[in-house]
């Protein structure tokens, strides 16, 4: 068995850099920038009023007079003329800021009196006038990332139609066993239902992948051979079950009679020992174990880098974050364990909650988790309060 870093190091080198392509922003969202952004303009693209209300001439003060002038500046529309100190013109938030304008001052501030606005007792220090390039200025490079919604808003604002991205990795999603069915259908009393597949299937699309799902290969060599034939259009070909070493566990045996050169099987860890990678037929493949939990947090640890990798990402590997134990946990054993566990906060104090039962089968102990506990290989026994590495999820 090897550790976790040293199958996390072989399953990236498996990772085939995906080509590029120049998509839309429209078609950007929770994909990979490969290249740098540059903004066409600054932002704002002039000095702008922040408020509604009136510009002046001069900085104001209580009970002061300003001449109106006729006209005014909103949006979209500007008001060419310039503004002697003792004058002021009408102006609407976002409006550029006509020539001359020292301060803005706001609409509830002033009264109007006969071609006049008074300053009133109140007044606040403004001046409400955005500077042109505040936010940013042209030419400013926007860097390479995961694209968020936030982001996607930043790059339109630069004036960015189009960015390069990397190609969506394809990947194909087999469970196997004779003892699945899919969802809906009615298992016999000896069958359970394929599940694992749909939390794969999210995982791969929210790492900016395509997840096709396969017929379920059953348990004999010429069925899991054709969906495995199936799957080689895919960039990366996932199983489910099948990787140990049981008298139907035909995965390893079938990938390598079709070419399967194996990077590695088994790892020091729990969940997940029974974990294989490799390429097959020019197609990186990733043999998770059947156990519920256990495929879905290989999936994490594994195939989600994996795919980041593949599309760019120069660290795509989970960072752990740390917590406090709220109870004291026994030594661990020779594999890294990765407990389901509750991460709370008191202040700006991260408390973890490991679960009671980390039984590899237990779906609803993961769903009811939102980290990863860690406890390395041959960890001792620690008390409660002791420091400990986690992986939100």
């Amino acid at each position: 068995m090897i550790s976790v870093e040293e199958a996390t190091r072989r399953v990236l080198a498996l990772a085939t850099p995906m080509p590029p392509e120049v998509r839309e922003l429209k078609d950007a969202l929770g994909r990979h920038m490969l290249a740098p952004a540059h903004a066409d303009l600054s932002q704002p693209p002039f000095d702008a009023s922040s408020m509604d209300g009136y510009a002046l001439g001069s900085m104001a003060t209580v009970g002061a007079r300003y001449d109106l002038r006729v006209g005014e500046a909103s949006a979209g529309h500007r008001f060419d003329g310039t503004l002697s100190p003792h004058e002021a013109v009408r102006i609407f938030t976002g409006a550029p800021v006509p020539n001359g304008v020292a301060r803005v001052v706001l609409q509830e501030d002033v009264t109007l009196q006969d071609g006049q606005i008074l300053i009133g007792d109140t007044l606040d220090l403004g001046p409400h006038i955005r500077p042109c390039g505040q936010d940013f200025v042209k030419g400013q490079s926007f860097a390479p990332k995961w694209l968020s919604a936030n982001d996607l808003a930043l790059l339109a604002a630069m004036n960015v139609p189009k960015i390069t991205l990397a190609q969506r990795p394809k990947v194909a999603i087999i469970a196997t066993g004779d003892e699945l069915v899919m969802p809906g259908e009615r298992p016999n009393s000896d069958q359970i239902i394929a599940s694992n597949i749909f939390a794969l299937k999210a995982l791969v699309e929210a790492a900016g992948a395509t997840a096709r799902i396969l017929p379920i290969a059953r348990d004999t060599a010429a069925d899991l051979q054709a969906v495995l034939e199936l799957a080689l259009t895919a960039d990366v070909i996932v199983t489910i079950g099948g990787a140990s070493v049981g008298d139907h566990d035909l995965v390893k045996t079938v990938a390598e009679e079709m070419g399967l050169d194996r990077a590695f099987y088994k790892i020091a860890m729990r969940p997940g020992k029974p974990l294989m990678a490799g390429r097959i037929q020019g197609r990186t493949l990733l043999g998770l174990p059947g156990n519920p939990v256990s495929a879905i947090v290989c999936a994490h640890l594994f195939l989600v880098p994996l795919l980041r990798a593949m599309q760019g990402d120069q660290s795509p590997t989970p960072k752990p974050k740390f917590a406090l134990l709220a109870h004291e946990q026994p030594k661990n054993g020779p594999r890294a364990h990765y407990m389901r566990a509750t991460i709370t906060h008191e202040g700006a104090t991260a408390i973890a909650h490991i679960a009671a039962d980390q039984d590899s089968a237990l779906l609803s102990v993961l769903t009811g988790a939102n980290a990863l506990v860690i406890a390395p290989s041959n960890c001792p026994a620690l008390p409660a309060n002791s420091l400990v590495p986690y992986l939100s999820l």
